[in-house]
């Protein structure tokens, strides 16, 4: 990804990295409302807010008039674009409902602001205006332009590229433009690469190239990065990893992506995600229908990787390890088949009921690693593990699963504050029995509820008394159609902002 750039206008400029396919470049200055030229500002349910005052104002209560003429309050997402209004172009008012003006809300402003204008051809700016002193609060509406605004449109032959700025006016232009290069575009710009990496078709993102493509996208960012290859693992005796691998021509692969921004020795907090970066459902295979979505059966590990890279770029004071997990689950001659039993890097086995279960067979090897190298103080998996998460939640929350009353609360709250939203799920000793073998230590499948045994499994490769949670995440990895103020039909990076706010809530600098 190449980076996207940011000015800081008038009588100073910064220069900023933005995401090249970002459609409108974003500066920020120190101005007060244009007098003419597109513009957009907030307004909160029942047409109130200081700057809708302060524009009805000018306009001698035209605004109001027009608003009210068009049946506008200012409700939660609603927007009505107002061509040829007083003496500019176009005024765009973006509802904000009732909710106070925090970070997710302006984000929803910035990300409406980005999609209205996303089809123009025009490169006249567009001014979103923030009349408030906060610099922290326009560089969420800066967050939500950058996040609503992703495309990927590589593969287009006739695409056209949208240009022009997005001018966040607003007092605070010199602290929002810092706040926003220190703290937040890092973060945009690694959600941004998780969608990237979740959007690429199976045929261009396969182990060896998602290990690349994390390779160039690090660096500059102080990172190390750990592979090991089919001989290295081989040697570890990783069974799990292996044996999904093994049906394909695309050999697995696990990354380790290292961030040391906290106090030396500290132990680091664990990032574990699942990568198949195609799932056919190998030997037990998926029907057609839809079976090309399956290419973002990796969102887990991009979730993972992205988010170290986010920590790494704003410099957050901690230490954390990110592990992909990558293989392609297919059919063939060398695949594994239902029955076979798979020995464990833990020395631990389990029986295949289904090689569509493959995604615990790679992430209890990667649990096992990063517990044996980095003895983490806490561990996340994250994955598309299960459509029975889907059944029980749909697709606003992701299943939380965990032993640990604290480390849940503390997701579920940092869920809230990021968008996205996670809700705790049982996780019962009673589901153990349901995954009984009599020829191997477990199944890699059986019982209901079919989520909770998956996760069951994957605990019994974590420590007991390591503080260590489960993120199905089946439901939150894509969106098919219409999409939200930030995150556009396709791939949503969902996990990226969970685990940066989950930082910075719980364990930045502690």
């Amino acid at each position: 990804m190449k980076p996207w750039f940011v000015s800081l206008a008038l009588p100073f400029a910064l220069l900023l990295p933005v995401d090249a396919k970002a459609q409108r470049s974003i500066v920020f200055e120190e101005a007060a409302f244009p007098e003419r030229g597109v513009l957009a500002i907030a307004v909160a349910e029942g047409l109130a807010g200081r700057d809708f005052d302060a524009l009805d104002a000018a306009s001698q209560g035209a605004l109001r008039r027009a608003a009210t003429a068009a049946g506008f309050k200012g409700g939660k997402g609603s927007k009505l674009d107002l061509p040829g209004f007083a003496s500019y172009e176009r005024v765009l008012l973006v509802g904000m409902g009732k909710d106070s003006p925090d970070a997710l809300a302006l984000r929803d402003v910035g990300g409406a602001v980005a999609q209205h204008f996303a089809s123009s051809a025009s490169a006249q700016p567009v001014n979103l205006y923030w009349g408030g002193s906060e610099g922290d609060a326009a560089s969420q509406l800066a967050m939500g332009v950058a996040l609503g605004q992703y495309r990927f449109d590589q593969y287009k032959s006739n695409g056209k590229p949208v240009t022009g700025d997005v001018l966040i006016r607003t007092p605070a232009g010199r602290a929002a433009a810092a706040q926003w290069q220190r703290e937040w575009q890092p973060v945009a710009q690694a959600v941004n690469f998780a969608r990237d990496l979740i959007t690429e078709p199976a045929n261009a993102i396969y182990p060896e190239s998602f290990v690349e493509r994390v390779r160039e996208q690090a660096r500059g960012l102080p990172v190390t990065l750990e592979v090991l290859d089919v001989a290295a693992m081989e040697k570890l005796g990783m069974g799990g990893m292996l044996s999904v691998g093994q049906g394909s021509a695309r050999p697995p692969r696990m990354l380790l992506l290292r961030y040391n921004g906290g106090r030396a020795g500290d132990a680091p907090l664990a990032f574990v995600g699942k990568g198949i970066t195609f799932d056919s459902g190998g030997i037990s295979i998926k029907g057609n229908d839809g079976m090309w979505r399956m290419k973002y059966d990796m969102a887990g590990a991009a979730a993972s990787t992205a988010a170290v890279l986010a920590l790494a770029g704003r410099r957050a004071p901690v230490n954390a390890v990110a592990v992909a997990a990558l293989a392609e689950n297919m059919p063939s001659g060398t695949a594994d088949r239902p029955g076979d039993v798979i020995r464990t890097a833990s020395g631990k086995t389990f029986e295949v009921m289904s090689t569509d279960a493959e995604g615990r067979m790679v992430l209890v090897d990667a649990l096992w690693y990063v517990q044996r190298q980095d003895k983490p103080k806490v561990i996340i998996d994250i994955a598309t593990l299960t459509g029975s998460i889907v059944t029980a939640l749909g697709n606003d929350y992701a299943g939380l699963f965990s032993r640990d009353d604290a480390l849940a609360s503390q997701l579920y709250q940092s869920g809230q504050n990021s968008g996205n939203w996670v809700w705790r799920m049982p996780l019962l000793d009673s589901y153990g029995p349901m995954l009984a073998s009599p020829i191997a230590d477990m199944r890699n499948g059986g019982g209901r509820p079919s989520s909770g045994t998956a996760a069951w499994f994957l605990g019994e490769w974590v420590a007991r008394g390591t503080p260590w949670a489960h993120v199905d995440m089946a439901g939150m990895a894509w969106i098919e159609s219409g999409g939200k103020p930030t995150s556009p039909a396709g791939a949503t990076g969902f996990g990226v902002l969970l685990f940066d706010q989950f930082v910075r809530d719980h364990h930045q600098g502690k």
